[in-house]
């Protein structure tokens, strides 16, 4: 096998990630774990200097080692590259349904996953037209609680789940309107598991209210969200079916069959 060539792309700036990624790529080019001596001698790295970055790296369970001195591409990379698969699919088969949306409501459509914590904006269909300061770019985050999307993801967890969000982030607040308290949260999960729809009441940004249905993979896995937001004012409630049955396309179009 020979040896990859790094310089087919640009060179980070910082020394020790330009080696680390040499490493991983002289990993990815075999099936079979690879001795350290052979790592040393395809990176022109020192023994030492490769076996310290490998050793950070399966810390990271980037690498991993089957036995003591061979090393071979680790889990995580499995993990990380099932999410940003999992975020192309829904983006593709939702960019189409959300225009089309977009089009009957003249507001911003936005599709949300979930990272963590926190809720990720991967797509929004919009216009200038919507009369709305578009704040969240795609790329953006919020937390779980303040947002449609968000809640409708923690009304999956189960209970304990739940409980261990709230400790763990505190439910912080945003605005006046933020849901700060559990009890209360749960009440609200409790209606979104109902009625399959979620609402963010000015919760993340005054002047601004969303309503989202959630989007579910082959498995019957909640993996995104799509939600309207609109002027407080604004937001209409015949919205809903269309936003339900949007959803539910996009749903479909991953291979969800509702039981």
């Amino acid at each position: 096998m020979k040896k990859p060539d790094i310089s087919a792309t640009a060179t980070p700036t910082v020394q020790v990630i330009e080696r680390m990624f040499t490493l991983i790529e002289i990993l990815a080019n075999r099936e079979e774990a690879v001795s350290l001596k052979e790592i040393s001698e395809k990176s022109g790295l020192h023994p030492s200097t490769a076996h310290r970055i490998l050793n950070d790296l399966a810390t990271g369970r980037f690498v991993e080692r089957p036995v003591a001195g061979s090393y071979r591409l680790g889990m995580r990379l499995l993990e990380l590259g099932n999410l940003v698969k999992a975020r192309l699919s829904v983006r593709d088969a939702a960019l189409v349904p959300m225009r089309e949306l977009h089009k009957l409501t003249q507001q911003p459509v936005n599709l949300s996953m979930r990272q963590g914590d926190e809720i990720i904006y991967v797509e929004r269909a919009y216009s200038e037209r919507s009369g709305m300061q578009v704040v969240r770019a795609i790329g953006g985050r919020a937390p779980l609680h303040l947002t449609s999307v968000g809640k409708l993801f923690l009304a999956s967890d189960d209970p304990q789940r739940l409980r261990s969000y709230a400790t763990r982030t505190g439910l912080p607040g945003q605005t006046r309107n933020s849901i700060t308290q559990l009890p209360v949260l749960e009440r609200e999960l409790s209606e979104a598991r109902q009625r399959g729809i979620a609402r963010d009441n000015e919760e993340l940004e005054l002047g601004v209210r969303c309503m989202a249905a959630g989007i579910y993979d082959d498995q019957s896995m909640l993996v995104a969200g799509l939600s309207i937001s609109a002027p407080a004012d604004r937001l209409d409630e015949h919205w809903l079916p269309k936003l339900q049955a949007t959803a539910n396309q996009i749903s479909a179009a991953l291979g969800y069959k509702p039981r």
